[in-house]
């Protein structure tokens, strides 16, 4: 007999106790009488007590028996719920999610969540709004989104907000490919090229300074404030610029050797990515597929709770 316990086991006794019959619960689930006893056996067989005891009075549970029940109940109630979810998900205009996605997830990690998504809910309609991170937690605030993902940011920007991690991320340092400093990648050299670096109200903004710190550079006079992906790409590849930048937004492009990325050790630079939502959220059936087509992403590009990246000799 196959030993694991299948959800025809966990009906039948549920509706046992609930009808307080064998006879009742086998018409109710449209089996023979000789079938449900057949099926309750095999359950009490398969966990190796006596689930059920029958009197003058009718059948009520043991001690296991309860304890069984109750987790009968909850796994088939959790079941039904999903099941609706998937249903409600799937069903035109029904659900909607409204996703914040700062620009290194917008770049490499909701392309693949979206692809994961129209798998199991393809008609769940989502709207996506990418943007700084006090942008994007600002509308959350205000009910105008119901997920953010990205970096996890300074204390005051949290207020009223729970944070769920899902990886570590590190700030890359990019350039041109056949740029002057990567065949002498001396980070102290840093500042011999204009630098894009990421303004005050950047998430990254703290991890680049402490980086610097930690290696005893200045701040480059000659930068410029941005984490415009679109300017980014644009200019580093036409420039001799050295951009400051999460590892995600440029991911693809080091990867077809549009962009290279300077081989230096940037642990200092790791930080949480994750969820955010308000702390007074309910998730939604919508939020639940959204969430599993997240965690589904994030194993098929291989990301983990340990920080990504490029690892060299320390600065």
């Amino acid at each position: 007999m196959d030993r694991r316990i299948k959800i025809r086991h966990l009906q039948a006794l549920t509706e046992i106790v609930r009808q307080g019959s064998m006879k009742r619960a086998a018409q109710r689930l449209l089996l023979t009488q000789p079938a449900i006893s057949r099926t309750l056996s095999e359950l009490e067989d398969i966990v190796g007590v006596r689930l059920l005891t029958r009197s003058r009075a009718g059948i009520s549970l043991t001690a296991k028996g309860e304890y069984l029940h109750e987790l009968a109940l909850n796994s088939l109630s959790t079941l039904e719920q999903g099941l609706a979810g998937i249903k409600e998900a799937g069903r035109e205009g029904t659900a909607t999610l409204q996703i914040g996605a700062l620009p290194s997830v917008a770049a490499r990690l909701m392309p693949e969540t979206v692809a994961q998504l129209s798998e199991t809910a393809p008609e769940l309609r989502l709207t996506i709004a990418d943007g700084s991170h006090e942008h994007l937690t600002r509308l959350l605030w205000a009910g105008d989104l119901d997920v953010v993902i990205g970096r996890l940011g300074a204390p005051e920007t949290m207020q009223g907000l729970s944070f769920t991690q899902l990886y570590l991320e590190e700030v890359a340092i990019v350039t041109r490919p056949h740029h002057p400093i990567q065949s002498d990648p001396d980070p102290h050299r840093l500042t011999d090229w204009p630098v894009i670096f990421p303004p005050p109200w950047a998430a990254i903004r703290p991890f680049v300074e402490r980086y610097l710190i930690a290696a005893g550079i200045p701040i480059p006079s000659q930068r410029i404030e941005t984490v415009s992906g679109a300017f980014g790409r644009s200019y580093v590849q036409d420039s001799d610029a050295i951009w400051f930048i999460s590892a995600g937004v440029v991911a693809r492009e080091i990867a077809q050797g549009r962009l290279a990325r300077l081989p230096v050790a940037t642990e200092l630079t790791a930080g949480p990515v994750g969820v955010m939502t308000r702390a007074n959220h309910v998730e939604s059936a919508g939020s639940a597929l959204f969430r599993q087509a997240v965690h589904r992403a994030i194993g098929k590009l291989g990301l983990t709770g340990r920080a990504e990246g490029r690892h060299a000799e320390p600065i």
